[in-house]
């Protein structure tokens, strides 16, 4: 027999004289020290992947030179910038443009390691503009269900 899963917070029957008893989060095993390390560390390896990924599209499997190498590098510090810039600002956005600018992000992250696979020009355009509204939609939903107008979180 299937039930629903209470909400989080909502008292909970059972248990010794069918007392409710609260729901409560899963304790943080990391300290504050790591969450600053993974803040910096994650989107550095974010950048890294990326850098490897647009320089493999580009070689198209041939040998790697030095110029690829160092387009690999440079792709990845434009992209940590952007992402840097991106995790910084776009926090304090309303809701909308919060979503509109993951959307952009994602969309030009995108069309650009397609375009370096060596796609048309309106492929590389339009299946990342189909990546960009399909993130958009996901994003908005997810903010607008765990935000209020402004763009503070609802707890």
């Amino acid at each position: 027999m299937a039930h629903a899963a209470p909400a989080p917070g909502t008292p909970i029957r059972g248990g010794r004289g069918d007392a409710p008893k609260a729901i409560t989060p899963p304790p943080d095993i990391f300290d504050n020290r790591t969450h600053r390390m993974a803040r910096v560390a994650v989107p550095v390896l974010l950048a890294l992947v990326y850098g490897y990924w647009a320089a493999a599209n580009r070689r198209s499997g041939g040998p790697i030179t030095g110029w690829n190498l160092l387009f690999g590098f440079l792709t990845a510090l434009v992209f940590a910038v952007v992402l840097f810039a991106v995790l910084t600002v776009a926090p304090r956005l309303r809701r909308e443009v919060h979503a509109l600018l993951w959307a952009v992000f994602v969309g030009a992250s995108f069309g650009f390691l397609y375009n370096q696979a060596g796609a048309s020009l309106v492929r590389s355009v339009g299946i990342p503009l189909i990546v960009a509204a399909v993130t958009f939609i996901v994003f908005f939903y997810r903010f607008y269900t765990r935000e209020d107008a402004v763009g503070h979180r609802v707890s």
